[in-house]
């Protein structure tokens, strides 16, 4: 089964628009890959369920294919959105 890295995987889907955010993001504690807190280098495949903090919200999505790159009208095929909640503080 194929992998990719976690931080590219985010860039290629534009969830997160650049690989070196994605990496900080991931590196601060803010990813989870099946509920486990993942860094930038966790590879993950199709089927997994990624929990991403974004500023004032947290995203779920499911990862349905790995590319190595993708045109930016076919990104969003890469993951379907489970649920989206903002933070209140």
């Amino acid at each position: 089964m194929e992998t990719m890295r976690l931080d590219k995987f985010l860039k290629v889907s534009r969830i997160i628009k650049r690989r070196t955010l994605a990496k900080e993001v991931a590196d601060q504690g803010r990813v989870f890959v099946n509920g486990q807190q993942a860094k930038a280098s966790t590879n993950v495949k199709a089927g997994d369920e990624l929990t991403i903090r974004l500023g004032q919200k947290i995203i779920k999505v499911r990862v349905e294919s790995l590319q190595e790159s993708t045109r930016k009208e076919d990104a969003a095929s890469l993951y379907s959105v489970l649920s989206e909640e903002k933070i209140e503080e």
